[in-house]
């Protein structure tokens, strides 16, 4: 098999969440242990940080293996979902999972796992944990797939766990409160091991304390043991931040939402130097300012083009806008454009009331199963007061609002992490 008859096989084989949604999700760890036996329990092999949370998983993942990284260890990264190749979820010390490994792995243990009708998701984390104990990373930093509690990356026990805040998402899943959510959340607390939450409401932070009662062990509420003391958003895009502890510290990833995990990242950091590790100010102080390049990070307010300004994000909930539109109010410009797209599951009626009105709107749908029709996004935008034209792809899309634009322009894409991935497609392979 070539890599690409490999990657065809695991996304029509094995059900896949980015098309489907629902009818990929497996209620349960059976199948997740089943896998886990056959490979000798790799994920005993190594270290490991285990990361959850509604919004900010990902940017707080690559910034802690960033991080780890520069403290010169050998780190395991496993996040979700990739944007352009599917080996973005799998890194070593931020280089993707080679193709031949992903090859030979489904060459070589079809004939087992088959049989067991395994998710994409169980299969692509059996895959991370085998080839992070086969590699002897020293630390994986985990990010958790869907929710936490029955998630299949819930087996390790790691040195901290980490949840980054709680809102509304993948509701039919986790449950239609905060509190159904957090409980959820919370399932990745271990006996004894500490835990860092960075967000809490009222109704999530009692979720929290009472699990971590139960769990004997101790949590750490990182917004109110906040190191910022000041920060100041950077031409370049980036956040320079004064902490208590660390001086300051430049972080490379600019979205509002990184003031919250900037807390929560330090927090965890704080707690896993209390295990051992060691860990400098000079190595926060890199790993925050080179995430991107260390990691391979990509779509958390990324600048993909100069003039007109164009930034894309991967943000695609109500918590995530939230955010986003706090940012989107902060750009100076002679007219924001906003290519937009969501997929069938989310809560666009929240987010569409969350969006600037006075914003020209070139609506989108990403190449995805579970993608709202363009038209149709157009038709309920309209009812919020959002005006703009329909376009069937992000590149088309994309393209439209360019050549309406002047330098002195915003454009902003996003909605969905898959709009994102469209448009870093369409750029990758230079057709906008």
């Amino acid at each position: 098999m070539t890599y690409k008859e490999t990657t065809e096989y695991l996304f029509n084989s094995a059900p896949l969440f980015q098309n489907i949604g629902k009818d990929a999700y497996k209620d349960g760890l059976e199948t997740t242990w089943a896998l886990d036996k056959h490979f000798g329990h790799p994920h005993r092999k190594f270290k490991t940080v285990h990361v959850a949370g509604t919004n900010g998983k990902g940017s707080c993942s690559h910034t802690l293996a960033a991080v780890l990284q520069s403290a010169g260890y050998k780190v395991g990264l496993f996040t979700s979902p990739h944007l352009i190749d599917f080996r973005e979820r799998i890194r070593i010390d931020g280089e993707k999972i080679p193709e031949q490994v992903v090859i030979d792995f489904v060459e070589n243990e079809r004939h087992f796992f088959e049989p067991l009708h395994p998710s994409f998701f169980e299969l692509t984390t059996a895959l991370a944990f085998k080839y992070f104990a086969d590699e002897n990373v020293d630390v994986a930093v985990i990010e958790v797939g869907l929710g936490g509690r029955l998630d299949c990356t819930n087996i390790i026990i790691p040195e901290v766990s980490v949840i980054t805040n709680i809102s509304f998402d993948h509701v039919q899943f986790l449950g239609d409160t905060l509190a159904k959510i957090a409980g959820e959340k919370a399932g990745i607390m271990k006996e004894v091991i500490p835990v860092v939450v960075g967000e809490t409401t009222e109704e999530t932070r009692k979720v929290f304390l009472e699990t971590a009662h139960e769990r004997r062990t101790s949590i750490c509420f990182a917004e109110e043991e906040s190191e910022i003391l000041s920060r100041s958003f950077c031409k370049d895009g980036g956040i320079d931040f004064m902490t208590r502890s660390y001086g300051l510290i430049h972080a490379q990833l600019g979205g509002c939402c990184q003031v919250k995990n900037t807390d929560t990242i330090l927090s965890a950091l704080r707690v896993l130097t209390g295990r051992g590790f060691n860990i400098s100010e000079k190595n926060i102080r890199e790993g925050f300012a080179h995430v991107c390049e260390m990691t391979g990070l990509m779509g958390r307010w990324q600048k993909v083009a100069d003039s007109p300004l164009t930034v894309c994000d991967t943000g695609h909930n109500v918590g995530g806008f939230r955010y986003i539109v706090q940012q989107l109010g902060m750009q100076k410009c002679s007219r924001m454009r906003i290519v937009f797209g969501m997929v069938n599951d989310k809560d666009i009626h929240g987010v569409l009331e969350l969006l600037p009105k006075d914003a020209v709107y070139y609506f989108c749908q990403a190449s995805v199963k579970r993608t709202l029709e363009h038209t149709n996004i157009k038709q309920q935008a309209e009812t919020y007061g959002l005006c703009g034209k329909s376009y069937p792809t992000v590149c088309e899309a994309y393209k439209a609002a360019r050549e309406e634009s002047s330098p002195e322009d915003f454009i902003y894409v996003g909605g969905s992490s898959f709009v994102v991935a469209d448009l870093l497609s369409c750029m990758r392979q230079k057709r906008i």
